[in-house]
């Protein structure tokens, strides 16, 4: 009964590590991680810009295209059920996408914990 407890314990404070928690109403920057880069950043940034549960992210320079102050994404913070990460849904359907970030059709990933924005 005792190692249960510690694995649960464990188990518990891992869980805590692997998923960061919605940051606060604030403007942070965040690198860009190109998913066909492995996660590489290439020098480009993001302004992530919180409201509540509301975000935006827009282009703050470096190896992107557009112009710097576009807004590149925006929607509502969740997380995917199927894989825990946070996504920037359009639609409460979001949580039930098939596929999430990178090159996908799906909904953007937001990795709070990298203070990373994942794009193609």
């Amino acid at each position: 009964m005792k190692n249960v407890l510690i694995i649960l314990f464990l188990s518990a404070i891992g869980a805590g590590k692997t998923f960061a928690q919605q940051p606060k109403t604030g403007t942070y920057i965040y690198q860009v991680a190109f998913a066909e880069w492995q996660g590489r950043s290439l020098g480009a940034t993001v302004l992530i810009k919180i409201k509540g549960d509301s975000i935006y992210v827009i282009h703050n320079g470096g190896n992107l295209s557009g112009e710097k102050g576009e807004v590149i994404d925006s929607g509502i913070i969740m997380k995917h059920r199927r894989t825990g990460k946070w996504i920037i849904g359009h639609t409460p359907g979001d949580k039930e996408a098939p596929e999430v970030g990178g090159c996908s059709d799906g909904p953007s990933v937001i990795d709070f914990n990298r203070k990373q924005f994942w794009l193609c």
